[in-house]
């Protein structure tokens, strides 16, 4: 089996809010076949802030 190379193309710190996943939702969804990911984590040194990363795979 093949694995995938997950490269992170760039983040971006955001305000923490609650729908935000939503839209990280979406667009996996929609750009999936794109060799695009997204992801959404709480910062670990501030837990009002999210870190919001767009991965090539």
């Amino acid at each position: 089996m093949e694995k995938k190379h997950i490269e992170a193309l760039t983040s971006v710190k955001l305000e923490k809010s609650e729908d935000l996943y939503k839209v990280v939702d979406s667009l996996n969804r929609t750009l999936k076949e794109r060799n695009l990911m997204f992801g959404l984590a709480l910062d670990e040194k501030d837990q009002e802030k999210m870190v919001f990363t767009i991965y090539e795979t």
